[in-house]
């Protein structure tokens, strides 16, 4: 029997899950890295952390299934989107990635935005400039550390960093390649008019592929590393969200996931490149060849949560305190968190946006604190759904998935924010499984990825809003969209005291 190995190169960790023929999850491991933030905004990774995690873990799980090495059929790659590993002539690693949430890039956005200008961004890659792409941080670094920007001959994407090590091939595929801010996304190639505007050189981009594609096969080296048998194709794969995408099913119109990782995503399936006329949102190629997606990104969605965890609850598990929380009545008795924590993206493309409480008393606990995160992160993800109405994007299903969907009451209050039903799935595996399924299309295991959602994906349970909760988020939400704009220039403020000067 045929299996199908999906490697997904996360910001806290790296997963290798191994799924069989009809799509069920065999086994799986993850295996945890550092993340570096040597400066406020910043944030970088060694991309041999990434091939470590990514080594152990695919030995892990071959070792727990007693699945012989020949017989996975094939491999499909995801990993955080954005980030970027610089290498040499050589492929050696020039310096830490810049990862997504990084965010020291403005004056270079700025820059690329001038140089090209923002209406032909739109016409040439759909999508703005922002500071967790890939372009600006290619830019700052030839402005900021010359030196090193001289002996660049190539520039990455963190699963593709690791499909080089697998293949020794320089590839990636058009969902990841869409959130560098230098691919033409509706003709689904590289745009030489943003590239030749920023001064980047197009031989240092990968050659690109649809995510069913075959891009190389394991090399002896690889084999030897990780017990994978030489020869074994690897997919193009997809970017987390595009990927995580096909492990939710969200492969055909009308149905829309809410993903709560470390980053929050609202996600649609799109058979054409609609583009937001205001640039809230982004629309990138999905790993479904020939279609799009559009998507809004909260960049500290559980990542909020696992601060607060950190910070205040000495890292004790969250299911001993989150379900404190369901005490406490909706709008957490007046209690509103903004979830700025690394700035943000939708709908506020703000590097300097910081996280806030706002309306604190004496009257609040420690569960008031966990309920408005909990609240603010669910609020911040409604600004994207009420931007996809607003476009007319058919929403008919949402699916929730991630490692908030695995709360309860985080699922419900989704639900009453949004005034929308949650659907839970069988399968919670996240990029991952998107990753081996978009394996199993490639080699010729189902004829399309459509096929392959079906096959392994049912929803299981179904989370219907609460008229009165909902009504009382309206309130507090419309109180939520005015903190943004009152303090935006006081977050600015904070920020050039806060950060340090750059050398």
């Amino acid at each position: 029997m045929p299996y199908y190995l999906g490697l997904d190169i996360g910001t806290s960790g790296a997963k290798a899950l191994l799924i069989s023929a009809e799509g069920a999850p065999v086994a799986s491991d993850t295996q945890e890295y550092p993340l570096s933030t040597p400066r406020p905004l910043w944030a970088e990774q060694d991309p041999a952390d990434w091939w470590e995690g990514t080594v152990r873990a695919t030995r892990n799980i071959l070792e727990k299934s007693g699945i012989r090495a020949e017989e996975v059929a094939g491999v499909g790659l995801s990993g955080q989107m954005h980030g970027s590993v610089f290498l040499d002539g050589e492929n050696n690693v020039l310096r830490p990635a810049l990862l997504w949430c990084d965010q020291r890039t403005q004056a270079q956005c700025d820059w690329i935005t001038a140089q090209v200008g923002r209406e032909n961004l739109v016409k040439y890659i759909s999508n703005p400039v922002l500071t967790g792409f890939t372009a600006p941080k290619i830019v700052w670094m030839r402005e900021h550390e010359p030196d090193t920007y001289a002996k660049v001959a190539k520039v990455l994407l963190p699963k593709d960093y690791i499909r080089y090590k697998l293949t020794g091939v320089h590839a990636t595929e058009v969902s990841d390649a869409s959130g560098t801010a230098l691919f033409d996304v509706a003709h689904r190639t590289w745009s030489q008019e943003v590239l030749d505007a920023a001064q980047i050189p197009r031989a240092w981009m990968p050659e690109c592929a649809e995510s069913v594609e075959i891009t190389g096969r394991i090399s002896a080296e690889a084999a030897r590393a990780t017990g994978l048998a030489a020869g074994t194709p690897v997919a193009g794969g997809g970017g987390d969200q595009a990927a995580g995408a096909v492990g939710s099913g969200i492969v055909e119109t009308g149905i829309v996931s809410n993903i709560i990782g470390t980053s929050g995503v609202v996600f649609a399936y799109a058979d054409q490149p609609a583009t937001d006329p205001d640039l809230r949102v982004h629309t990138f190629c999905h790993a479904v060849p020939g279609k799009w997606h559009l998507m809004g990104v909260v960049l500290s969605a559980g990542g909020s949560l696992r601060w607060l965890r950190d910070t205040f609850f000495a890292g004790q598990p969250y299911d001993e305190f989150v379900p404190e929380a369901a005490d406490v009545p909706p709008g957490a008795e007046g209690l509103i968190f903004l979830p700025y924590l690394t700035g943000e993206r939708t709908p506020y493309p703000d590097a300097n946006a910081r996280g806030t409480f706002f309306g604190m008393t004496l009257r609040h606990t420690r569960a008031h604190f966990t309920r408005a995160v909990l609240e603010g992160v669910a609020f911040a993800l409604n600004d994207t759904f009420q931007i996809f109405d607003a476009l007319g994007i058919p929403m008919t299903e949402a699916r929730t998935s991630g490692g908030g969907a695995k709360s309860p009451l985080w699922t419900q209050i989704n639900a009453d924010v949004t005034a929308r039903e949650h659907v839970t799935l069988t399968v919670d595996e996240g990029p991952a499984l998107g990753a081996a399924l978009l394996a199993a299309v490639g080699t010729g295991a189902y004829p399309s990825v459509a096929d392959a959602c079906r096959a392994a994906i049912q929803p299981v349970a179904r989370v219907a809003p609460h008229p009165d909760a909902h009504r009382a988020y309206g309130r507090y939400h419309a109180i939520y969209r005015a903190l943004y704009p009152a303090l935006r220039a006081q977050f600015a403020a904070v920020s050039e005291a806060a950060v340090l000067p750059q050398k």
